[in-house]
């Protein structure tokens, strides 16, 4: 993976350029507090303060002195905290810091250092990116330490996937382990065959062997996180083969193994006083006389029978067993997080990551935290009703329904009977990927809904 960046100037915030931002409608104001020789800049670059918009002001030396960033209207639908993301990829290298109408100066820091990410591991760096210097009165570190977690989560998802194999994945989760004095324990291959069937049957189909990684990090005794995250490195479908146009994405179908990395490094970082465990079934579905096949029964970890209906859907599957034995466990909090479902897509889109509990104070809490940071996540409903679609002739569950409705919400059903002891239970069926660039996100891999976490886990531990 790429280093670590340096994400805040090492310097006074006023000794930085200022990057003056500016209400649309205040924005006589906003320049009648600057010199004659800035509004004429302002003036000669038609200034208006619309949303994104920006004018680079001379100071008398020649050189850039300020810079006016349009916010756009209050009410504008692009008006978001987050717009400063947009100019770490619109200023010129040098310091900044950022100043006036500012709808939440935190978020707008923190999108200014996450809408700079680049991926340039397979290419020359592009210049040198703008930094920028916060005001003394935000905690640079603990933004550090957000930021940090998204970048890893973003490196691993667009690292393609001839690079990273489960082996790949496990050095991953094991490096990070290793900076904070953790410890990682992998099940491989044949072993897997007999405590965790499903995980076997799905990557045996691949030349790179299946792993089931399980990360642990913090005291015993204090309460018990677990994160499960779906790392399927490459999905070709399986004998249900996808299409070339299904298959362009493919190397996000780890998205969840990612996201749930990118969190525990926050988690981690903040010293968060809890017992973490990060559960991931790394595999590749692949085609070979190994693999699995429509119609297969296959025996999980739980010990329930499952009617193989389309290999395609083999994230559910590697994700129930690792389920099981994060039950088994009895966490205070279980999460998971998956690139699960297309349906997930039609109903809500790209940008909103819809989740699932039957927890109503842990829903709140996600919520709340998901408006605290700009982080958008809905809760979409386990309609029990719709269980009975995963009926089975010949086995206990099937693991697909054959009628095309509420893929989502089937497939959470789906996990969820894999979930008995655990109360504080949610899945998230994330997309894992930006399609095009938004304020603090470029185009390429993204962690939904971790910063959204990272915030009510960090709130829920914080009160206790």
């Amino acid at each position: 993976m790429p280093a670590s960046p340096t994400f805040f100037a090492d310097m006074p915030a006023d000794a930085a350029i200022p990057v003056q931002c500016v209400d649309q409608g205040k924005l006589e104001s906003a320049l009648a507090g600057l010199s004659e020789t800035e509004r004429r800049f302002a003036e000669a670059q038609d200034f208006k303060a619309k949303s994104g918009s920006l004018a680079l002001l001379c100071d008398p030396s020649g050189a850039l002195g300020r810079v006016l960033f349009g916010l756009g209207e209050a009410t504008s639908p692009a008006r978001t905290p987050l717009l400063p993301g947009r100019l770490a990829r619109q200023l010129p290298a040098g310091n900044y810091r950022l100043e006036g109408d500012l709808d939440d100066p935190r978020l707008a820091a923190l999108a200014f250092v996450l809408g700079g990410y680049r991926f340039d591991a397979y290419r020359k760096a592009n210049g040198v990116a703008p930094i920028l210097a916060p005001p003394d009165d935000l905690d640079a570190g603990s933004l550090s330490t957000i930021a940090a977690g998204l970048y890893l989560a973003r490196d691993l998802i667009n690292t393609p996937a001839n690079d990273l194999g489960p082996a790949e994945l496990a050095d991953a989760a094991t490096a990070l382990a290793g900076e904070f004095g953790g410890a990682v324990s992998i099940t491989e291959g044949d072993d897997l065959a007999r405590g965790f069937p499903l995980i076997h049957a799905v990557g045996d189909g691949s030349e790179r062997r299946p792993r089931l990684i399980d990360l642990t990090w913090g005291k015993a005794g204090a309460p018990k996180i677990t994160l499960v995250g779906k790392g399927v490195v490459f999905d070709t479908g399986g004998l249900d083969i996808k299409p070339a146009s299904g298959m362009a994405l493919m190397k996000k179908d780890m998205g969840g193994a990612a996201a749930v990395l990118g969190l525990a490094r926050m988690i981690m970082a903040s010293s968060l006083p809890v017992r973490l465990r990060v559960l991931i079934p790394a595999v590749e579905n692949a085609i070979s006389g190994r693999a699995f096949r429509p119609g297969d029964v296959l025996t999980s970890r739980k010990g329930l029978t499952v009617e193989i209906g389309n290999t395609d859907a083999e994230g559910r599957l590697v994700l129930a067993d690792a389920l099981a034995l994060a039950d088994e466990d009895e966490p205070d909090t279980l999460i998971c997080m998956a690139t699960l479902t297309g349906a997930a897509r039609v109903a809500l889109g790209p940008d909103i990551a819809p989740f699932y509990t039957g927890d109503d104070d842990l829903a709140g809490q996600v919520s709340q935290a998901a408006t605290a940071e700009a982080d958008p996540v809905w809760r979409l409903p386990l309609w029990p009703a719709y269980d009975a679609w995963l009926s089975s002739p010949v086995a206990d569950v099937n693991h697909i329904a054959n009628n095309g409705f509420a893929g989502s919400i089937v497939a959470a059903l789906f996990l969820n009977r894999f979930v008995e002891k655990t109360v504080r239970f949610a899945h998230f069926d994330i997309f894992g990927w930006a399609p095009e660039a938004r304020p603090a996100v470029p185009k390429g891999g993204e962690a939904q809904a971790i910063r959204a976490l990272f915030h009510a886990l960090t709130e829920h531990h914080s009160t206790e």
